[in-house]
């Protein structure tokens, strides 16, 4: 018979946004490529190392949906990012209700007669927003109520409430200087249908919002400053939320996520995982080592503990690679002001990847190259990859790794992998041993 030991743990290193493109200024490099990392070089040369994409090659994804496919669990399960913000920011959000993420914006309306974004963003503190959020706060079409609630600068939340659907279009272009989109319904939804309904509330909502922000005291105040007014309010990312297993109850062990988004709160209320809140600073090497310490001390409640930075992200968002360079530098040494307790453990797998690419060039919001990937710990294979980079990393022995195969490997690696065609429970579970019911004598 087959004994189970002291249970090893799981500790991921998740650098959002680390991917990259090569750059002519950078040699043709990544950014990754061109840094000194000589820490999660180390890490490298330890382990086995591949490629990770959460869906498809190519395929751009955003934060949260990479995050829900890592974890394991598909995009038939994925309740939209205005559900997961909501939970996030802990607005009394129901199961039948629909959120959207809302974002106030300088608008004009062009020569077409189509509302349309300024060339300019909304950067006002919050005190100079709270009169505009108070008066566009509450609204009601047709049996269907829209409460607004702004979370941080500018961004906020709708919650829709009533017979609501959250099937319907974003009216937010993302680029500057380009016009809003219509609010519409998905395709092949009927015209008599809570999709439509919910696209006519939010319409309704959107043009009451632009004509009475546009008179608001605050912005006539603005405009006689020569200031564009913040007149708007544009959506994107309806959600509605839903019933899915618990991270516990897929995997059969307990997890925590270490960041600081609202968005992997609202993940971790949602997937059943635990949360510990933690704040950015000036110094990311700093925190990413603070995460990791707190990692540690978090070993003997939790198996699995993902340790968040957002930094090479925000970095990239600044459109220029030296800036993500220094970012990745950073963290390296931060990581490697923490990492041994963890590497001297016999019991820790350790994974390092990201969750996405993100161009430091371009137009691209995020991008659908894989992104880099190692586990290493007691028992996994070294292979011969000696850098820890988008290109090198692709020789390694684990190839290409797709979406749930992440967490397959993380039980695998921890010991925990099920030989498939057990049933030691009536559902078939993907960890072993199963939270099974004993056999008992007489019953």
């Amino acid at each position: 018979m087959f004994s189970i030991h002291k249970k090893k743990k799981c500790v991921l290193i998740l650098l959002d946004g680390l991917g990259d493109r090569s750059y002519t200024a950078l040699g043709n490099r990544t950014p990754l490529q061109a840094a000194h990392t000589p820490v999660l070089d180390r890490l490298t040369q330890n382990g086995a190392s591949g490629l990770f994409h959460p869906t498809r090659m190519g395929q751009a994804l955003p934060s949260e949906m990479a995050h829900f496919a890592l974890f394991g669990y598909s995009m038939k399960e994925f309740p939209g990012r205005g559900a997961l913000e909501a939970l996030g920011a802990g607005l009394p959000i129901r199961t039948e209700d629909v959120a959207v993420l809302a974002r106030f914006a300088k608008l004009f309306t062009d020569a077409d007669g189509c509302l349309r974004l300024s060339d300019e963003k909304v950067t006002e503190e919050d005190e100079r927003l709270n009169p505009l959020s108070a008066s566009v706060g509450d609204y009601e079409y047709r049996g269907i109520r829209i409460r607004f609630y702004r979370t941080k600068g500018p961004y906020g939340i709708l919650i829709l409430r009533g017979n609501v659907s959250p099937r319907i279009t974003d009216t937010d272009p993302i680029l500057l200087n380009h016009r809003l989109s219509a609010v519409k319904p998905w395709h092949k939804e009927p015209p008599e249908s809570p999709a439509a309904d919910t696209a006519a509330a939010l319409k309704s909502y959107l043009v009451w919002a632009y004509e009475r922000l546009g008179k608001h005291p605050l912005n006539r105040e603005r405009i006689e400053k020569g200031l564009e007014p913040i007149n708007g309010i544009v959506t994107q990312r309806a959600g509605q939320l839903r019933s899915v297993p618990f991270f516990r109850e897929r995997y059969g062990f307990s997890g925590i996520s270490i960041a600081s988004g609202i968005i992997y709160r609202g993940i971790c209320s949602y997937l059943g995982l635990d949360f510990h809140k933690v704040k950015d600073t000036d110094n990311c090497g700093e925190d990413i080592a603070a995460r990791l310490e707190k990692a540690v001390d978090f070993l003997g409640r939790y198996d699995f503990i993902h340790v968040h930075s957002e930094r090479p992200d925000q970095a990239a968002h600044t459109k220029d690679p030296e800036a993500k360079i220094r970012v990745i530098e950073e963290l390296d040494a931060g990581i490697g002001r923490a990492i041994e307790p963890l590497l001297e453990s016999p019991d820790v797998v350790i994974a390092v990847t990201a969750d996405h690419s993100t161009p430091s060039k371009g137009p691209l919001v995020h991008s659908g190259e894989p992104v880099p990937l190692i586990f290493c710990g007691p028992g996994i294979r070294r292979d011969r990859v000696e850098q820890f980079n988008e290109v090198d990393t692709a020789g390694g022995a684990l190839g290409c790794v797709r979406g749930p195969e992440f967490m397959d490997l993380v039980l695998n690696y921890m010991d925990r992998a099920k030989l498939q065609g057990l049933m030691d429970t009536p559902y078939d579970q993907r960890y072993w041993p199963g939270d099974y019911e004993p056999f008992r004598i007489g019953k």
